[in-house]
């Protein structure tokens, strides 16, 4: 059975920095899209980044120049390293495997940015 397992969540303040992981068991993740969503109370479940390849990635706006994702298909792990974190980055986030007609998603992992 395939298993996403996010972690690194946590509270944090404004300015900060958390740094979030996803382990996948049972698939090879080198074919795979990885992806970084939240979901904010109260909100729709929205794309936070997503990693195809090395140098093929997407990022939403309101992160650019502050998240950078990565993986490592031998650990078969994704990371999003989160700076300067704002309260609007509040909410569950969420790790995506994705391939064709195949999509894997965790449980999530809870991010709080408060004072």
């Amino acid at each position: 059975q395939v298993q996403l397992v996010e972690s690194g969540g946590g509270l944090v303040q404004p300015g900060g920095s958390l740094r979030l992981s996803c382990i996948v068991s049972e698939i090879d993740i080198s074919a795979y899209t990885m992806g970084w969503y939240r979901q904010a109370p109260g909100k729709q479940r929205e794309l936070v980044a997503s990693l195809i390849s090395t140098n093929n990635f997407i990022y939403a706006d309101s992160v650019k120049g502050r998240f950078i994702i990565s993986r490592d298909n031998v650990k078969k792990a994704t990371f999003l390293q989160m700076n300067n974190l704002k309260f609007d980055d509040t909410g569950v986030y969420f790790c995506q495997a994705s391939y064709g007609a195949y999509s894997f998603w965790g449980q999530g992992t809870q991010v709080t940015v408060s004072l």
